[in-house]
């Protein structure tokens, strides 16, 4: 039994696919395969189920995995150890992020955490909040920062920051404030589906008995900077984060419509997986993350 036939094996049962486990590890198929192969002989036991091209833990597969994790978690921490005893840390660090966190404080958040650690190598994954919540369940990724909190098991979040939503208009609009019940009349651009955008949006119009159908949608867009351009065009009026106007010189290009005694605030959030063991760097960069959130009274000020 060797470190590559437990990563290997690892890999597999996070993904239960050997051709995402060969991409990710960057081995061929059957060098992955020969891996098993070995490792199942030497334990004379069947670790997966392979029917259908579906592949699954068998019992022994599941009471190995925790094993296999502690093994590689004891290489990690024993190698974190002494690196760090030598001022050498390293290492891959991968953060998934929905939209608003990647563009406007992601940088700030780990600017810390990079001085600290300047070997560390960041690679950073966008997908929305949804997408990253349901990634951090299946145990693809460790943990992400998401613009809703979506009770789950096995996930935790941290509140890191907060923000508002506001309905934005080309300078052409000719009103600025409206009541909640004209946004029914007005052509709206949102957020895709899986967007937290959108769902902390529909969840608070919602609220006030505005029925999402009878809203006049006229475009469902992922970028929020082509949001932006269309509200420029004057093709309709968007829902977008403070920070989204903030960052620019926003306030010649559009203008920000008042909603009778309506207002939109959410926070964004920290997500991991309670129930993974983490590396030694991943769970060096959530501890880090816990610090900023004590020593910060609000959390919107990373």
């Amino acid at each position: 039994m060797d470190f590559k036939q437990l990563e290997s094996f690892i890999t597999i049962a996070k993904y239960n696919s050997f051709s995402r486990a060969a991409e990710k590890l960057y081995l061929t198929q059957p060098t992955l395969s020969n891996h098993i192969i070995s490792l199942e002989k030497e334990l004379d036991t069947i670790l997966f189920n392979r029917v259908n091209k579906k592949v699954t833990l068998t019992d022994a597969g599941t009471l190995f995995l925790q094993n296999a994790l502690d093994i590689l978690h004891s290489r990690d921490r024993a190698i974190f150890s002494l690196n760090k005893f030598k001022g050498s840390i390293n290492g891959l660090l991968e953060i998934s992020s929905s939209t608003v966190p990647q563009h406007f404080f992601l940088a700030n958040l780990i600017k810390e955490f990079s001085l600290k650690y300047p070997n560390v190598r960041y690679k950073i994954l966008k997908h929305d909040s949804h997408d990253v919540i349901e990634k951090i369940s299946q145990g693809e990724i460790d943990f992400g920062i998401v613009g809703q909190a979506v009770p789950m098991r096995n996930i935790e979040y941290r509140q890191i920051m907060g923000d508002d939503i506001v309905l934005i208009s080309s300078k052409e609009f000719e009103k600025d404030t409206v009541k909640i019940e004209e946004l029914e009349h007005l052509p709206l651009i949102v957020r895709e589906e899986g967007s937290a955008t959108r769902a902390v949006l529909f969840d608070k119009l919602s609220e006030e008995q505005i029925c999402i159908e009878n809203l006049n949608i006229i475009a469902e867009i992922e970028s929020t900077s082509t949001i932006k351009q269309f509200v420029t065009k004057n093709i309709g009026l968007a829902f977008i984060s403070t920070r989204e106007l903030n960052e620019e010189t926003s306030c010649e290009r559009f203008k920000v419509i008042d909603i009778e005694n309506f207002k939109i605030s959410r926070n964004f959030y920290f997500a991991y997986n309670k129930k993974i063991a983490f590396s030694p760097l991943c769970e060096e960069f959530k501890n880090y993350i816990f610090e900023l959130c004590k020593k910060n009274e609000e959390p919107g000020s990373l």
